[in-house]
């Protein structure tokens, strides 16, 4: 395994400590030639204040995560959550600021991305996604979209 895998993952690991999600930290790193060229965290739009539900008397908000709040199980109820995951915040980040992300390496901070992440990893023409080994798959179309779309996939052995 390359030492640069466990160098770029570990700066993932560092970026999603800035994720404001009170469900999971999620942070991406989008990398070409060795030299990093975005990162990324799952988190609220610019501007919009994290997750916050109304209390039970209406009149005041309560900083907490309104999926879980209602019950939902870690991945379900997405519907609920203004974030964007850490991989499309990186991707939106490198065209922000007029970076190309083709044949860029991915790192993700998590397990296997989810299918409209894939979809987006394609279309920004990144080559290769590298996600932690061991952690969740949430999304098992993801990996058909990518096998079927030619991205290499490395699963990092991280601790």
């Amino acid at each position: 395994m390359s030492d640069w895998h466990s160098y770029f993952m570990s700066i993932a690991e560092v970026v999603a400590t800035n994720s404001k999600c009170f469900s999971r930290k999620i942070g991406a790193v989008l990398v070409r030639d060795n030299a990093i060229i975005a990162t990324g965290y799952n988190g609220p739009p610019r501007g919009l204040h994290p997750c916050r539900v109304l209390n039970d008397y209406g009149d005041a908000y309560i900083e907490c995560c309104p999926r879980k709040e209602q019950g939902y199980e870690s991945g379900k109820g997405l519907h609920l959550c203004v974030a964007a995951h850490a991989e499309r915040n990186a991707l939106i980040q490198a065209a922000r600021t007029g970076v190309t992300t083709m044949g860029a390496t991915l790192y993700c901070y998590c397990g296997q991305v989810c299918k409209d992440c894939a979809v987006e990893i394609v279309n920004a023409g990144v080559k290769r996604l590298v996600f932690l080994e061991g952690a969740p798959d949430y999304d098992s179309l993801a990996g058909y979209v990518l096998s079927q779309c030619g991205i290499e996939v490395v699963r990092l052995n991280y601790c």
